[in-house]
């Protein structure tokens, strides 16, 4: 090889070189820049802002919780109470003849003590707490801070959210809970509990906020916010905690077993009631005059909804608000005063928060349109508004049915004596598995009327079981609808 093929040779190796260099360069300054932006984008945790101190927190809020001591004076042995407990479905089939075969057992007073907690909400001496804590009770006794001990009177109390307000008269000032917005509270946000959990006074907890807006089966109007902050019997009627020092929640109910899974009144809902129970020593509610049940994915394509929501209404009480808007059986409340109804949930809260007479629109589907009625809000009387159970459905009917005879209605106590009576359920079919039961009436089916058993054996032959039979049953003084499918 001549010397002018190596020196061309060698050139074009330094500039291949140089080439690579340069590319090498420009990649590596791309990915610090897409690093720097990626890094730029990301979110990052505030740590220059660290969690303020439990420590300092408590110190500021402890003086505005008490401790609470009841006496009940309670007569006994009480039997009944004994072997099948205080709400056992036994008691009344069986009262008689405990009474007969006990009755000479001599009955003795004694007192029965709990405990529970509260707080001051008032420096007039105004205390909150659950009723579950002074219900019943002879005598209160409130224990503040430092010590000292005042005798409480009930102020008022709501058994149906479980709320109540009783009164200490202090010689001196005393130290206030500030009531903060649950509805401003979120999921995962820090929590602290304080109360007195098997009568160790003044103990603090710390957790999150697990869920809110809870139903646990406690009343017609749950919405519980669910903490792991330790929560045990004591601390009952207990102050939660944000981190600003604000009571966010009345600590309530723990599920028996259960770890980390604690239930507090949402401090939202017990202000309303607070300011009745103050000026009116009880709670005045709105009234529909409805009985509502849940939308399953089956009632909703049968009664024309693209999504299962909304309340159904089961049934409507003659003469009341709903009756006399023009509100009826079948119809599905997707909107109350301006508020959507995504869940039958809502709207007995919603309802109830609602001033008695105030006219409110409620929106209605009925046979697959849309329509509104303007309702006058009544007033609800002691028994609150039940809600019927949802029923699941699946496989074939195992139906059979017989005239409600005017000497079978009398027999079953049944005023309405149009219907068919439900006299057998196999076993495994869907009508039991909807739980149909044996003794039901059989009112509606896909809406048309059933007066007797030549009514029902139309209605079915024109039904398709694969698409599911939504039908209106009566039950004792309750109605709800079902939806049976067969395969």
């Amino acid at each position: 090889m001549n010397k002018k093929k190596l020196y061309l040779l060698v050139f074009v190796l330094l500039g291949v070189a140089l080439l690579l260099a340069y590319t090498r360069e420009k990649v590596a300054s791309k990915n610090l820049s897409l690093n720097v932006i990626r890094s730029e984008a990301a979110p990052t945790l505030p740590l220059e802002k660290p969690l303020p101190s439990f420590a300092e927190l408590v110190k500021k809020v402890k003086p505005a919780v008490v401790n609470i001591s009841t006496t009940t004076v309670v007569k006994g042995p009480d039997l009944r109470e004994w072997f099948f407990g205080r709400r056992s479905p036994f008691e009344d089939f069986f009262g008689d003849y405990f009474e007969r075969f006990f009755g000479d057992i001599p009955q003795r007073e004694y007192k029965q003590r709990s405990l529970g907690s509260g707080f001051i909400i008032d420096k007039e001496g105004y205390i909150l707490t659950n009723n579950h804590v002074i219900e019943r009770a002879q005598s209160i006794k409130v224990k503040l801070y430092d010590s000292r001990e005042y005798d409480a009177t009930v102020v008022g109390r709501d058994p149906k959210t479980d709320i109540a307000l009783i009164k200490i008269n202090p010689k001196q000032s005393l130290p206030v809970a500030v009531l903060g917005d649950s509805d401003k509270l979120e999921v995962g946000e820090w929590v602290i509990a304080i109360g007195n959990p098997f009568g160790l006074e003044h103990t603090v907890t710390a957790g999150i906020v697990s869920a809110k807006g809870r139903v646990i089966g406690q009343g017609p109007y749950d919405d519980f916010i669910q903490t792991d902050a330790s929560i045990n019997p004591g601390n009952s009627g207990g102050p939660l905690f944000n981190l600003k020092g604000e009571v966010v929640g009345i600590n309530t109910a723990i599920i028996s077993g259960g770890q980390g899974i604690g239930f507090a009144i949402p401090i939202n809902l017990a202000k309303a009631v607070v300011e009745q129970l103050k000026t009116k020593k009880r709670v005045i509610r709105g009234w529909l005059g409805i009985k509502i049940q849940r939308v399953t994915p089956e009632i909703a394509e049968n009664f024309g909804l693209k999504e299962p929501e909304g309340a159904l209404v089961a049934d409507v009480e003659e003469g009341s608000p709903a009756d006399r808007a023009g509100i009826k059986t079948g119809d599905i409340i997707i909107a109350y005063d301006g508020k959507p109804i995504k869940d039958m949930d809502v709207l007995p809260k919603l309802v109830a928060q609602t001033e008695v007479g105030k006219k409110v629109k409620v929106k209605i589907v009925r046979e697959g349109k849309v329509i509104e009625k303007e309702v006058i809000v009544g007033e609800q009387k002691e028994e609150e508004p039940r809600v019927s159970k949802e029923l699941e459905t699946e496989k074939s009917i195992g139906l059979v049915v017989q005239d409600l005879t005017p000497e079978i209605a009398r027999h079953l106590n049944i005023k309405d004596k149009s219907g068919v009576l439900v006299t057998d359920v196999k076993p495994g079919s869907p009508a039991d598995e909807a739980g149909i039961r044996r003794g039901d009436v059989i009112k509606e089916i896909g809406k048309k009327q059933i007066r007797n058993v030549k009514d029902f054996r139309e209605a079915m032959r024109n039904v398709n079981l694969k698409k599911g039979v939504v039908m209106l049953i009566k039950r004792e003084n309750t109605t709800f609808y079902v939806v049976i499918k067969s395969e």
